[in-house]
């Protein structure tokens, strides 16, 4: 299996500014055009076997025509099998013929690392064998049938978009709670822990540095927050040492789910009136629903809406079970700053059975397929509904405009 490596130009400018031989990508083929006997540069994005196929590896070779005269070999691995955690090491080769041999230490772990490579070329492709030491553990290498790419490859294959997206105009393509940040690696433990206990959620994920964070030097954190609080917590962020970006990025919310409602009706002064909107949201989805109002409670951190509702199963009716019914949502500013619109999410209705009657109870569980999970819960036209009572607008996914 061979493992391809995705940058963005950022990542490629700030790896030559840390190496000037290393950089990654996955390439389309393209034919050559270096004149016969030329200087190029040429790229291998994957060496299969390393790390039972897990490793991103890059080699960078400089040619005078069809010989090798510099060779700059970029690893990045698992630090343990099944580990998220990686560890990269970037190697200067020295070349003797057909042999790529040199010797470095891994940039995390520092481990002792040892490469010994034999490169022969067979028509249009190329093989590698012989072994990769880092620290105790020896790979040995059998590699055929690898394909260069040339340099101009390299940078037509490049993307940039790293999701963030400082000022957007609104939140259509964007969700009004997800935020993320860019911070270089060295910076990355301290912002981490400025966040601790301010009403924030950082995503688990984006705590893991990958192969392209440790290229770049850049690792991106997500994170939601009341939406309410989301500018004057990005503004913050931007003028903290080591944050090279941040705005907002793709969250919960879905455009199909969506409407815009006129802001006057739902604020006190500068602030929503969410308890005002929320108990209209209840009214309107107890119709829908068929069901009583139960709670409602926004989550301080992220601003998340929670209603909850209970009705009557009607599956077996004598057994006089309840469903409980979970709608989340979330309001917010149609766009950054002033605005005279809010926006309002509903996701849909989650709903569970239990026995809440007097005396015993009848224990039961819910074993739906896969296929039966995947379907969306009929919720009888609420977000219609909600957009009728609330005086709403409609996303139109085709013209791309509020309808």
């Amino acid at each position: 299996m061979r493992a391809l490596v995705f940058c963005s130009t950022a990542v490629l400018a700030a790896l030559l500014a840390v190496s000037p031989e290393v950089a990654s990508a996955q390439m389309k083929l393209a034919p050559k055009a270096t004149a016969p006997g030329g200087v190029e540069t040429r790229y291998f994005t994957s060496i299969d076997g390393l790390m039972d196929g897990n490793a991103d590896v890059i080699l960078k070779e400089t040619r005078q025509g069809k010989t090798v005269t510099a060779a700059v070999l970029d690893v990045c691995y698992p630090v343990a099998k099944n580990s998220d955690r990686k560890d990269r090491f970037v190697v200067n080769l020295q070349v003797a013929g057909q042999n790529l041999t040199g010797t470095t230490q891994s940039l995390g772990a520092k481990a002792p690392v040892t490469v010994k490579l034999l490169r022969k070329e067979a028509g249009d492709t190329f093989e590698f064998r012989g072994q990769i030491s880092i620290g105790q553990t020896v790979t040995e290498v059998t590699s055929p049938d690898n394909s260069d790419l040339s340099e101009k490859e390299f940078l037509d294959n490049q993307t940039s978009d790293d999701g963030i997206t400082p000022q957007p105009k609104d939140f259509t393509d964007v969700s009004p709670e997800a935020i993320a940040v860019k911070v270089k690696l060295d910076a990355a433990t301290e912002f981490l822990k400025s966040l601790k206990g301010q009403d924030v959620e950082v995503t688990l994920a984006s705590l893991t540095v990958g192969c392209d964070a440790l290229r770049a030097g850049e690792q991106t954190i997500n994170m939601s927050v009341d939406p309410e609080r989301a500018g004057a917590l990005l503004a913050k962020f931007k003028a903290t040492p080591g944050v090279t970006a941040a705005g907002w990025t793709a969250g919960m919310t879905e455009m199909d789910r969506t409407i815009r409602i006129p802001a006057a009706d739902w604020r006190d002064g500068d602030k929503i009136n969410r308890d005002k909107l929320a108990a209209a949201v209840a009214g309107v989805l107890s119709r829908t629903l068929a069901a009583k109002p139960v709670s409602q409670s926004f989550n301080p951190a992220t601003g998340k809406l929670k209603l909850v509702f209970k009705r009557p199963n009607q599956d077996f009716p004598a057994l006089e079970l309840t469903d409980t019914i979970e709608v989340a949502g979330l309001v917010s500013p149609d766009k950054p700053g002033t605005t005279d619109k809010l926006m309002l999410w509903i996701g849909s209705p989650a709903t569970t059975t239990t026995d809440e009657s007097s005396g015993a109870k009848l224990n039961l569980s819910d074993e739906a397929t896969a296929d039966e999970e995947g379907d969306q819960p009929d919720d009888n036209g609420s977000v219609e509904a909600l957009a009728k009572e609330l005086k709403g607008q409609r996303w139109d996914a085709d013209k791309s405009v509020w309808k």
